[in-house]
């Protein structure tokens, strides 16, 4: 075991207690893929009346973005735009665009986080909600990236004969696209750090 800062209260920490947390701090962050290739699992077996489980669709999604020649990050973002359905059953986009964030560029980012709206352009009808909600967005920059993202990919991508490549053929790809963050509140220490 490590050694570990003394204080109670963030108010009372030190620079000397900084410098420990720093220490710890790269190798928390360098297990970051293996935390959400884990998380990813647990969306196996979860049907949730679908034809396909929520990792299939996850990997359906990402296989046919991979298969279309989009490039790494677009794939991972596909990969991952569910991610948050077990954490957040009312905005499990939130949760994948947040996770992202600091990792990807705006666009995609926009994609993920706005993903349901546009999907609900499929459904939203038959549950008693506006499908065209998503016209709220007509005229944003990444309206067409999100609906060609939701037509090509997420909507498809429930096809129990379809092809779906295992989580380990994707493993590198988020492995690189979650090397190093792009933009966070934390950047220029980062830097400092290396």
């Amino acid at each position: 075991m490590g050694k570990n800062a003394s204080f109670i209260r963030m108010d009372q920490s030190t620079q000397a207690d900084w410098e420990i947390i720093s220490a710890e701090f790269q190798p928390f962050v360098n297990k970051l893929p293996d935390r959400i290739m884990a998380h990813l699992k647990l969306l196996e077996g979860d049907y949730a009346g679908f034809p396909i489980d929520r990792l299939s669709h996850c990997l359906q999604t990402a296989t046919l973005a991979y298969r279309d020649g989009r490039d790494e990050e677009y794939v991972v973002c596909a990969l991952l735009h569910d991610i948050g359905d077990t954490l957040g059953a009312y905005n499990h986009p939130e949760i994948a665009a947040a996770i992202l964030k600091p990792f990807v560029c705006d666009e995609n980012h926009w994609m993920v986080e706005n993903h349901g709206i546009f999907q609900g352009h499929n459904f939203f009808h038959h549950i008693g909600m506006d499908r065209n909600m998503r016209d709220m967005f007509a005229g944003h920059q990444y309206y067409e990236h999100t609906r060609e993202f939701v037509d090509f990919y997420d909507n498809p991508a429930f096809d129990s004969e379809g092809e779906i490549l295992p989580l380990e053929f994707f493993e590198p790809m988020l492995r690189n696209v979650f090397a190093q963050p792009k933009k966070s509140l934390y950047t220029a220490a980062l830097e400092r750090m290396e």
